[in-house]
């Protein structure tokens, strides 16, 4: 069985990363979404938020793509959770340049720790590359639109918590 890991803190989760999720699927049989506990980003939504946000929204894709998809929370490197959840490649998306020479040191770093997981990169869709969930959560912070950017119950979420 081919298992992925797709890691990342997911504050909220956006339609950007709804479109790697569903492209990761097509490349395992198994998808594990990484839910990183990064205290030091201070997230909007507490890890049972987003854990929950994710398996909601990746319901739908698990009944189309037949890959099983699974939220698994982590506060430990990325390479030792790969191996926690017997992952063979671990799954990054990119949106621009600016991403790219950050990934490559994780690489490099994760090679090293261990060169038995690969690290594959997806490119996110033209109309998905300029979203971040620094800047979804910056917008819907300042009353603005966010609905192009994350599903209705995410937006109901967003608004919900900052009023």
């Amino acid at each position: 069985m081919r298992v992925g890991l797709y890691p990342g803190t997911f504050d909220p989760i956006t339609l950007g990363h709804i479109d790697i999720i569903r492209r990761a699927s097509a490349l395992v049989d198994k998808l594990v979404i990484g839910v990183a506990i990064n205290r030091d980003k201070g997230p909007l939504f507490s890890l049972e938020e987003r854990v929950a946000m994710i398996e909601e929204e990746c319901t739908h894709l698990t009944a189309q793509t037949g890959t099983e998809i699974v939220a698994h929370p982590f506060e430990n490197l990325l390479i030792d959770c790969a191996r926690d959840v017997g992952a063979q490649i671990i799954v990054r998306g990119l949106r621009a340049v600016a991403d790219f020479e950050y990934e490559f040191q994780m690489v490099g770093m994760n090679r090293a720790l261990d060169d038995s997981i690969e690290t594959v990169f997806l490119m996110a869709e033209a109309r998905h590359q300029a979203i971040a969930s620094k800047l979804v959560k910056e917008i819907a912070r300042l009353n603005g639109d966010v609905s192009k950017f994350v599903t209705p119950r995410v937006n109901a979420a967003l608004r919900e918590r900052l009023g």
